[in-house]
């Protein structure tokens, strides 16, 4: 076998797989060996609370794990190059664009616990 031959995956969904699970956003971190992305969806509406350690006022949005995916580092470029070719075939067939700002006030959302 060569490697000039194009690749065909023959991919088994097993039927409890089927519907997905919906994800409000996603939460990406890794070690020397592993990326892992945590797939997120809202658990309560986000409100207002008091840090206690710094009395600072903070958003927090209750949140709950979906799903756990980890993959290779070598893997991250492809899914990279696969989300952005998808992401402009979704504009050129929707006419919309991604929002400019975060969902939740600014940066990224911090995990806890």
């Amino acid at each position: 076998m060569t490697n000039d031959l194009p690749s065909h995956f023959d991919f088994d969904l097993p039927s409890d797989i089927v519907p997905g699970h919906y994800a409000d956003f996603a939460n990406v971190w890794h070690t020397p060996t592993v990326f892992v992305m945590d797939f997120v969806t809202l658990a309560q509406p986000p409100h207002e609370d008091t840090d206690p350690e710094t009395g600072e006022q903070r958003l927090v949005v209750p949140t709950r794990v979906v799903s756990r995916i980890r993959i290779p580092p070598e893997q991250v470029f492809e899914l990279a190059k696969a989300l952005t070719q998808q992401l402009e075939m979704w504009e050129q067939e929707t006419g919309r664009r991604a929002p400019a700002g975060p969902l939740f006030g600014e940066g990224e959302p911090s995990v806890e616990g």
